[in-house]
């Protein structure tokens, strides 16, 4: 099952007919809100068919799986990881992609020069952050901004960056 994406966890249920709270990662809640139709739960991915999914505020939708009828069987799931099939993402932009298909990328610099594989990207308050392995070396922290990141292939899978003096060392 490594064609499912990471959309949020469960939290507590949302009143007693089986709703569920879903704090969402996706920046595309309208499109899931749209077009969802099944989620995969907790560690076995286990399918379910959703009957209802809403916005109650940012970040956190409500959702009604088909199985799950009563507030018990809802707060059962709390905790739990929901993902979706890929295919059930919203379309990409030219100029988006998702975090799993830049770790493991090839990272070098606008001139050609290897710096490392991309281990991680980190979320912080202030953007996102980007973990480049070294060899030998302590790993590079790399600020996700357009000032940094000048290229994101990912047929080519390179990650190419304009570095500033101290950004690497």
């Amino acid at each position: 099952m490594d064609d499912l994406l990471y959309i949020g966890a469960l939290g507590a249920p949302f009143g007693v007919r089986g709703q569920i709270r879903l704090h969402s990662i996706s920046s595309h809640p309208e499109y899931l809100i749209r077009h969802l139709r099944t989620v995969f739960i907790g560690p076995k991915r286990i399918p379910h068919q959703v009957s209802r999914l809403y916005m109650h505020k940012p970040g956190l939708l409500i959702i009604q799986l088909q199985t799950i009828t009563d507030r018990d069987a809802a707060a059962n799931l709390r905790g739990e990881e929901v993902y979706i099939a890929a295919a059930d993402a919203a379309p990409l932009a030219a100029d988006e992609f998702f975090y799993h298909d830049v770790i493991g990328m090839q990272a070098i610099t606008d001139s050609g020069e290897n710096i490392g594989e991309v281990r991680d990207i980190l979320e912080t308050g202030a953007g996102e952050i980007v973990v480049i392995t070294r060899r030998g070396r302590p790993d590079a922290l790399v600020p996700m901004v357009r000032d940094f990141i000048v290229a994101i292939d990912v047929g080519e899978r390179r990650l190419v960056i304009r570095p500033i003096a101290g950004l690497l060392d």
